[in-house]
């Protein structure tokens, strides 16, 4: 499992031109799910990006989580971080997971980082679906958080 998180000062997602998500300042997850990835993976990588400290505190420096901070949380289905790039010019998803597969598995980091920031800060998009997303991009400041990089 990947997570690219991208702080920003506000964020939106619109689906068949309906906009099914906004946030305020906070920051962007977007989530790709590798094939054998499970439960452990999503209470991990919820737990870091809740608790990663990309906010900055009153001198300046990144010293508050999201959880800190108050601020929202946008969280967006993204299979083609797993994009294989490693042959040719036209990149393989053969990595990711198959979306009866990924699907849980979006829900439940939805409903967990609900559960642990409020449910009134973290909205998603639309597992599956063709979504455009705005984003007004903070510092920038921009970190991937994968399963093996996750203590």
């Amino acid at each position: 499992m990947k997570l690219w998180l991208q702080r920003v000062r506000g964020a939106w997602v619109r689906v068949d031109g309906e906009e099914v998500g906004r946030i305020g300042s906070g920051m962007v997850v977007f989530m790709g799910v590798r094939a054998g990835d499970g439960m452990a993976e999503v209470d991990a990588l919820a737990r870091k990006a809740a608790d990663l400290r990309i906010f900055d505190d009153a001198r300046g420096r990144m010293n508050l989580s999201v959880r800190d901070s108050g601020g929202g949380v946008l969280v967006v289905s993204q299979f083609t971080l797993y994009g294989d790039t490693s042959r040719g010019n036209r990149p393989g998803w053969s990595l990711a997971a198959a979306g009866a597969e990924a699907e849980p598995l979006y829900d439940a980091m939805i409903a967990r980082l609900r559960a642990d920031l409020g449910a009134d800060r973290v909205r998603s998009g639309r597992f599956g679906a063709e979504m455009e997303i705005g984003m007004l991009h903070d510092g920038p400041v921009s970190v991937e958080l994968r399963k093996e990089n996750v203590g």
